[in-house]
């Protein structure tokens, strides 16, 4: 029996209830192995190994929600807003993912319920494409629909994602932003695409942009190539102001663990790390300034420090 289900899994990402029952189990031996923590409730009617279930990011978590609503679902859907950026893995930073959000192919009214966010939308031709197994809207519409559902920050963050990975471009958004009509909440859409720049690599690179912006601080450059005498590229910072004499470099954590050599402790990383900060000053003569994911949340204070290191008073 759970061969079968665990076919199901590989194929779907879930299990219904009455493929369950089809099985040969019955409601009380359900309850039971949900119960016991063999078997997850994804949500009603829809299940998922333990086993599998506990090695799962959260977003992978979410990505198994989705697929148990579409599966659930009464009418012809495809996943659009975060659930479809989800599945252009964008990092969905403080995105609500307990709401699946879906698109009715049938251009009826959407309805909400029990976790579901069932969207209106008049898809057209190129909105949908296959993904992973699911239909999903593409990401140039996916994109377009989170500066409905998100602020200006939180947008920016995903579509950035979505651009560095090619999966959208920038006249692509614009294209079909023109072409938006009578979508509602799209009052901030045009700041939104303005602002956004594929050069970003993280979470943390966006937001720190989206704070110099917000502190109106000069526009810097994302991953700023530094050249050697020979003019060879030895490094990237994150952000840069070559006319000002400053780079910022965005500390997080992933910076020290993902990121390190085989064999390289975190602390030969940090050393590494203060020689390439070094020989980039040497070679440039510029300052630089290091924040963390903590003064993302204190925006007046880093602006006041980025400031105090530009070279011209006038910035």
């Amino acid at each position: 029996m759970d061969a079968h289900l665990r076919a199901l899994v590989a194929e779907h990402g879930v299990f219904l209830r009455r493929e369950a029952l089809a099985a040969g189990y019955h409601d009380h031996a359900i309850v039971a192995l949900v119960r016991s923590g063999a078997w997850v409730r994804v949500r009603r009617g829809a299940y998922v190994f333990g086993d599998g279930w506990a090695s799962l990011t959260a977003n992978q978590r979410y990505a198994v929600l989705c697929r148990a609503a579409v599966r659930q679902a009464s009418t012809e859907v495809v996943l659009s807003h975060t659930s479809a950026a989800g599945e252009y893995d964008a990092p969905l930073w403080e995105c609500d993912l307990s709401v699946v959000h879906l698109t009715r192919q049938d251009r009826r009214a959407g309805r909400a319920e029990a976790g579901i966010h069932q969207h209106r939308g008049l898809l057209a031709e190129g909105d949908v494409v296959e993904r992973n197994g699911l239909q999903v809207v593409s990401a140039t519409r996916a994109a377009l629909e989170l500066t409905l559902l998100l602020d200006v920050e939180h947008a920016l963050v995903e579509i950035d994602h979505l651009l560095h990975r090619g999966f959208t471009t920038v006249e692509d958004l614009r294209a079909r932003y023109e072409s938006m009509t009578h979508w509602p909440d799209s009052l901030t859409t045009d700041l939104v695409l303005r602002l956004v720049d594929g050069r970003a690599e993280s979470v943390g690179e966006s937001r720190a942009r989206y704070l110099c912006w917000a502190q109106h601080l000069p526009a810097p450059i994302p991953n700023y190539p530094i050249l050697d005498e020979r003019g060879v590229e030895v490094a990237r910072v994150d952000l840069a102001w070559p006319e000002l004499g400053v780079f910022l470099e965005f500390d997080g954590k992933e910076k020290y663990t993902r990121h390190r050599r085989e064999g390289e402790s975190v602390v030969d990383c940090v050393l590494r790390e203060k020689k390439r900060e070094s020989l980039i000053c040497e070679l440039t003569g510029w300052r630089c300034i290091r924040i963390t994911w903590a003064d993302l949340y204190r925006p007046d204070e880093v602006s006041r420090r980025i400031r105090a290191m530009f070279r011209t008073p006038a910035a």
